[in-house]
């Protein structure tokens, strides 16, 4: 195997810090009424187990197919927690464009309108239902929601995130971690 370095671009020519998926925008350039897509996702008998696992969510109702039928169900339910989370802002582009002026995921909450399967298609999204703005920092309020592949609407629910508000390149700032605060209401 020979080298070709010579055909190679220089390390210092390609900065990490500017590698992007999309373009980032400033808290200024969102609007309302924005969409934020997640990937579609077929659930599997094996991500209902794995988050099982993870949850240590051991009810009968999310993985025996008897108890299930007795109880009014014509499969195992998957966690609702598990649906909730494919709102995950990072499972959409959503932080890719506000790029680097995160500063918090506020709040979450949740309605379960319909059950979901092991072999049911979701299609996650995020809109941006209201924009506000107090000294340097903006809040931005989505609606989450998560339709399955008969277009029913299985969850939905809102979000609030809080991000620097400021027409200024916040690109090489890093982000402020701060913890949430997560409600779900079962309905």
């Amino acid at each position: 195997m020979s080298s070709h370095t010579d055909r190679r671009m220089p390390p210092s020519a390609f900065d990490p810090v500017g590698f992007t998926v999309v373009p980032p925008r400033p808290f200024e350039e969102l609007r309302v009424g924005e969409v934020f897509r997640a990937p579609s996702r077929t659930l599997t008998d094996s991500h209902a187990s794995a988050f099982q696992t993870v949850s240590a969510d051991n009810h009968p109702i999310h993985y025996d197919v008897e108890y299930a039928r007795r109880h009014g169900h014509s499969a195992p339910v998957v966690h609702g927690l598990q649906v909730f989370a494919f709102t995950a802002p990072g499972a959409t582009l959503f932080p890719q464009y506000i790029g680097n002026v995160f500063i918090a995921f506020r709040s979450a909450s949740c309605r379960f309108l319909k059950e979901v399967h092991a072999g049911d298609t979701l299609y996650p999204q995020l809109e941006v239902i209201k924009l506000t703005t107090q000294d340097d920092t903006g809040g931005v309020t989505t609606r989450a929601t998560v339709h399955n592949q008969r277009g029913e609407l299985v969850l939905d629910g809102e979000h609030t995130y809080s991000l620097r508000a400021t027409s200024t390149d916040e690109s090489n700032k890093p982000k402020a971690i701060s913890p949430g605060i997560a409600h779900a209401e079962i309905s």
